[in-house]
């Protein structure tokens, strides 16, 4: 719980207020990581000699809990930060499925979408210096934020020559110029919070995450990423693309048209028809299967703030606003081929190919034993579950409808394939997958993730098949965006 003087304290309704200021200085962002990494050792001192006195059961139910409170406090100390480290928090999460206790990813996954705004006085000296003051006379911002994430916020304007609807993306002051201090220092302080186990090599992880942290900050990249959306999705009348307005737009500043639509936890969309819902979930998927396999441009974070539904009205389609996409990543076509392989072979229950596609990749090697390749031979086979046969018998039967289509809102694929993945890593065969998968696997949940909670009921399998298949043509395309 927040203290009456954090910044970061709310309000008597219980809501975040905004942060007055930041720590944007390395020397005082490494400093506050720092006093906290200190009483976390003593904590951990603490925690241990009381280990000592406790029974078996008593004292897995005390680590667990004292996971839990030390990435708490972690994950709260980042959130007061702000910027590159509480992004970094986010992306930990991610990588953490595969090295941190279970408690501490869970705490650090409510990063993704538990953050205080940063007050108007503290970013409207960025907007002033991007745009100018002759930009800045055209438009009426409202100074109170829509959105706020971990590097920056958004705010809604209106362009008064003709009274276009506008959003605002405002890079945080000084992020971009602390992400390498703030890599290096998180990295330290994750081994003094004990949170890493001993002797797991965790530089690949960081070094992935500072890469992806200088991409995000990159806004002209993302303009060309969401004009690259655009473009694909133009004659797509299920898709809304926002449109970049360059004039008030820099490498600080992103504006596009602000695009209506509702969160799809909404009421209003949760009371869609069935029929409705699986329109929007198959195009959901489609559109997913199509960055992947298609375009090699995967938009990875499927945070459902980067999502909205535009309901039709008067027989018009429902559509999905597609948002932020900061967090794009290129995939190269030998690495679609190889998982393609790895897709093909589980639909077909092909070992053999579900191993030589995971070669390619670099997950499997040569030698392994046989134990280890089937037992992930199955693990793939049970992740494309919602593909399988309508006749397959490894399917729990209460996941499908009366006409055979996968009920996605009524399925616990994530906990099962996520146990089978944990008994894996106890091998020690075991390595930290290649961050491409990470990345990609990271959108696979938000699809999954997507269609539970429109509980759409879908026979997928022949549309996944069909874009199989068209990775098999010799001109099967290459990345739509070349963002070296």
């Amino acid at each position: 719980m927040s203290s009456p003087d954090d910044p970061t304290s709310r309000d008597p309704k219980g809501t975040k207020v905004s942060i007055d200021s930041l720590k944007t200085k390395p020397f005082e962002r490494s400093l506050a990581m720092t006093r906290l990494g200190v009483g976390a050792g003593a904590k951990i001192m603490a925690h241990s000699i009381s280990n000592i006195f406790r029974g078996e059961v008593e004292r897995s139910d005390a680590n667990r809990e004292f996971y839990r409170r030390q990435a708490q406090i972690l994950a709260d100390e980042l959130g007061n930060l702000k910027g590159s480290v509480m992004k970094a928090g986010q992306m930990l999460s991610l990588y953490g499925q595969y090295f941190l206790p279970e408690e501490a990813v869970e705490v650090l996954s409510s990063l993704q979408d538990d953050t205080a705004p940063v007050s108007w006085k503290v970013v409207q000296p960025v907007l002033e210096r991007a745009l100018g003051r002759k930009h800045m006379s055209e438009l009426e911002i409202d100074e109170t934020p829509i959105a706020a994430a971990s590097l920056g916020q958004a705010h809604r304007a209106r362009r008064k020559s003709d009274g276009l609807d506008l959003c605002i993306k405002i890079q945080y002051p000084g992020v971009a110029d602390a992400i390498d201090s703030d890599i290096r220092t998180l990295s330290r302080l994750l081994i003094m919070t004990r949170l890493t186990p001993k002797g797991l090599d965790i530089t690949p992880v960081f070094n992935e995450v500072r890469e992806m942290l200088h991409r995000e900050v990159d806004y002209e990249s993302e303009r060309r990423f969401t004009e690259a959306f655009a473009q694909r999705l133009a004659t797509d009348s299920r898709f809304v693309v926002p449109k970049v307005i360059g004039d008030y737009s820099s490498d600080r500043v992103l504006t596009t048209t602000y695009e209506h639509g509702k969160h799809v936890r909404d009421v209003a969309v949760q009371s869609l028809n069935l029929e409705r819902r699986n329109r929007l979930g198959a195009a959901f998927l489609e559109l997913f299967l199509a960055e992947f396999f298609d375009w090699g441009m995967v938009q990875s974070d499927p945070h459902f703030g980067n999502y909205r539904i535009r309901l039709g009205e008067n027989a018009a389609p429902d559509r999905i606003v597609l948002l932020d996409f900061g967090a794009t990543r290129i995939f190269g076509r030998g690495f679609i081929d190889n998982y393609s392989e790895i897709v093909r072979g589980a639909l077909e229950h092909d070992h053999d190919r579900i191993f030589r596609g995971a070669r390619g990749i670099g997950i499997m090697q040569d030698g392994f034993p046989r134990s280890v390749v089937s037992a992930f031979a199955q693990m793939c086979e049970q992740i494309v579950e919602p593909f399988a046969s309508v006749d397959d018998p490894r399917v729990p039967k209460q996941l499908r409808n009366a006409d055979g289509a996968y009920c996605w809102g009524e399925s616990d694929l994530p906990m099962r394939a996520g146990r089978v993945a944990a008994v894996s890593a106890l091998t020690r065969h075991f390595r930290l997958p290649p961050r491409e998968i990470v990345f990609l696997h990271r959108r696979l949940a938000g699809v999954f993730i997507m269609l539970a909670t429109l509980h759409c009921e879908l026979d997928s399998r022949e549309m996944l098949q069909r874009t199989l298949a068209r990775q098999a043509a010799p001109d099967a395309g290459d990345p739509a965006v070349d963002d070296r």
